[in-house]
């Protein structure tokens, strides 16, 4: 039996590319973001999805709510799709970040750094592997979606592809997007990656 998951990143918000929000809290999409979607969720209403899971922090809920009400799925909020902990560097811009030498090591290195107090990839793969097992057994032969974040999809597909996220970069997955996996006790293939609809 194969389950099919649909990942899809939460849609823009105002601090995009500006700030490594991480974890914080209150950081809800901007106006393009619920465009986006209501994009998303008109996309994956012919799916037949079983459910919709989500990232417990307000901009995956806000974009996961219209995938649940338009396919008439239950939204389940899972701390297990939450973004990456990136620790001290939470809420720092990206121009503060440049200048921190450990930010180069986790940017060139993710099998290996960690962000101070925060999570090591490793570790998130881990909880990932481990709600992916959960679902699979909930959710037999079904199709659902899950709405979480960008390094977390990341993630998910390189250890699927079977690759380090040393190679991160070489992975794109931008607002809004949808990429799809298909897990079953063979294991968990790619089916598509970064399907935006813009």
């Amino acid at each position: 039996m194969t389950t099919t998951v649909f990942l899809v990143r939460h849609g823009s918000h105002d601090r995009l590319g500006k700030v490594l929000c991480g974890r914080m809290d209150g950081v809800s999409l901007s106006e393009q973001g619920r465009n986006e979607a209501e994009a998303v969720a008109r996309r994956l209403e012919g799916e037949g999805l079983s459910a919709v899971y989500a990232s417990p922090l307000a901009r995956t809920l806000e974009s996961a709510e219209p995938i649940a009400g338009r396919c008439r799925a239950p939204l389940h909020v899972d701390d297990d799709l939450l973004e990456i902990d990136f620790g001290d560097w939470t809420g720092k811009s990206f121009e503060a970040l440049h200048a921190d030498p450990a930010w180069a090591t986790w940017n060139f290195a993710r099998s290996l750094a960690r962000p101070p107090g925060g999570e090591s990839v490793p570790d998130v793969q881990a909880r990932l592997t481990r709600w992916l097992d959960r679902v699979r057994g909930r959710h037999p032969d079904a199709r659902i979606a899950a709405v979480t974040h960008a390094d977390v999809i990341k993630a998910l597909a390189a250890h699927a592809l079977g690759f380090s996220m040393d190679q991160h970069d070489r992975l794109d997955v931008g607002p809004a997007s949808v990429s799809v996996l298909a897990a079953g006790d063979w294991g968990v293939k790619v089916l598509s990656l970064n399907e935006t609809l813009r």
